[in-house]
């Protein structure tokens, strides 16, 4: 970059008085090494090395990059070890200060160093999705032609915010949040390196970790809220930045929450059972306590699902499509949206009738299994689609169920060693209480029993999904109940909300 008076004048109070100088600015890494992740961008032969390298690498040049990722990954840095690598001319723009003449004034020069001397121009363009279509089409002719070589950041979504023609010319290079261990790091080597607080103050590892989550990924604001919090201690004659005096700085209050220890498990089960117990303002209190933490909402979203199953199940079966839809949602989503996904999802769960029949139901037929109580497969139920099988039996005497008024056919299907074990029981709430009546109905079906109709005077529910179908849902020949015990999936009543 050509340094005028102002700026040589700057350069000599940073080197006289560092603190005039964020610690963001001064822990800015000089060379790709010092870089904190983004390790696919960096291999070997990469855009961003033959950049740094300077060299043109014979017929094939150095490519223009559009730089595409969150704030504080690393954009403005990448350029900066450019500018200071290379022998080319290396000049930066913002696109929320420049406009079409700045631009055409840095390509004019460009066209002129390399008519004149020969020198290759990087053109650091920050903030380009500010620029107008009229201002991004002013700079295709030069990248184009190569008289700039131009390195452009952008946090939005570069197929939405920079022109097709312009996005053709270049490569897309995208950035990844930091890492928690790349932000660590970072914070370290700022906390004792002489370019950063010099071993000033020290920074315990409870602190640390509530600042690695306040960062939420962005390196800058580590740094920024690091700076603010050694201030803050060394002005107290002290040298150890606590979670207080981390509070105090960010007026943000350090949740007691470890992702990897008993906090984090504790804070899941009291969410799980608070939604169990159908108290929503809780489990809402238990989520806000995971968000805030930064709890990986995938884990939060996976809880969730197995709660609509464990503890709800079919008393009301709209439960896990709800959770596994908050699932997908967060998956593509994340913070801080994915938290009003994630609370929909909680009262849902929260105030839905109650039901652990799913649970109980599996884990008795899994314990007739471990306990050996299995026995071969009935010889009517096996397989009979090869040659041969009718002959050894297999198949020959199955009654196929849709071949019968009420599509039940009365035969066994259990092996002999789990005959008439019941490991559904159903509950009585919400939905559910349909199935129980369904459930007996087609037990009795299935032991050859005909079943018991509605008592006189008994106010049942009628219509499609509910057990009961009316007479016009009836097959020939089969009484109401008959078409109840081949029925479909019940509906969600109303009275779900009043089992709660």
């Amino acid at each position: 970059m050509e340094a005028d008076l102002f700026t040589a004048a700057a350069e000599e109070r940073r080197e006289k008085d560092p603190s005039s100088v964020p610690l963001a600015v001064r822990m800015r890494p000089r060379t790709l090494d010092e870089v904190a992740g983004q390790r696919h961008l960096l291999r070997p032969g990469s855009p961003l090395r033959r950049l740094v390298a300077g060299r043109s690498g014979g017929p094939a040049g150095p490519a223009s990059v559009i730089l595409w990722g969150p704030p504080g990954t690393g954009k403005t840095t990448l350029a900066s070890i450019v500018s200071n690598a290379t022998d080319r001319r290396f000049t930066e723009l913002s696109a929320i200060s420049a406009g079409v003449r700045e631009v055409r004034a840095v390509i004019e020069g460009a066209r002129r160093a390399v008519g004149t001397h020969g020198r290759e121009t990087v053109l650091f363009l920050d903030e380009i999705h500010r620029f107008s279509k009229a201002q991004q089409d002013s700079l295709l002719p030069a990248v184009e032609n190569r008289w700039v070589t131009l390195i452009a950041a952008t946090t939005e979504n570069p197929h939405f915010s920079v022109i097709t023609p312009l996005l053709s010319r270049s490569l897309l290079l995208t950035l990844e949040p930091l890492t928690e261990e790349d932000l660590r790091e970072l914070v370290r080597r700022a906390v004792t390196g002489e370019r950063g607080l010099g071993g000033a103050v020290t920074l315990p590892e409870e602190t640390e970790r509530h600042l690695l989550r306040l960062a939420g990924g962005d390196a800058r604001r580590a740094l920024t809220v690091l700076e603010a919090a050694a201030g803050a201690t060394l002005e107290e004659g002290a040298t150890e930045i606590t979670p207080a005096v981390l509070e105090r700085t960010v007026d943000r209050a350090a949740v007691a929450y470890d992702r990897d220890g008993d906090q984090h498990y504790d804070v899941a089960s009291a969410l799980i059972k608070s939604i169990r117990g159908s108290d929503a303002d809780a489990a809402l209190h238990w989520l806000a306590r995971m968000v805030e933490a930064g709890e990986d909402p995938r884990f939060i979203a996976r809880r969730l699902m197995i709660a609509a199953s464990e503890d709800i199940g079919l008393a009301d079966p709209q439960a896990l499509p709800t959770a596994v839809a908050a699932a997908q949602a967060v998956a593509m989503i994340g913070f801080p949206e994915a938290r009003i996904i994630l609370s929909q999802a909680v009262l849902a769960l929260a105030l839905a009738p109650k039901s652990n029949s799913a649970i109980l139901a599996i884990d008795e037929a899994l314990g007739d299994v471990r306990a050996g109580r299995t026995g071969p497969v009935p010889a009517h139920l096996r397989d009979s689609h090869y040659a041969g099988a009718r002959s050894l039996g297999h198949g020959a005497s199955y009654v196929y169920p849709h071949d019968l008024p009420g599509g039940i056919a009365a035969q066994q299907y259990a092996p002999d060693a789990a005959r008439g074990r019941r490991y559904y029981r159903p509950g009585r709430h919400g939905a559910e209480a349909r199935y129980a009546e369904v459930s007996e109905r087609v037990r009795a079906r299935l032991a050859g029993e005909r079943p018991v109709p509605p008592q006189a005077g008994e106010t049942a529910p009628t219509g499609p999904g509910t057990g009961r179908p009316d007479a016009g849902n009836a097959r020939p020949g089969e009484t109401p109940g008959d078409a109840g015990a081949r029925g479909g999936e019940p509906e969600r009543g109303s009275e779900g909300s009043e089992d709660t």
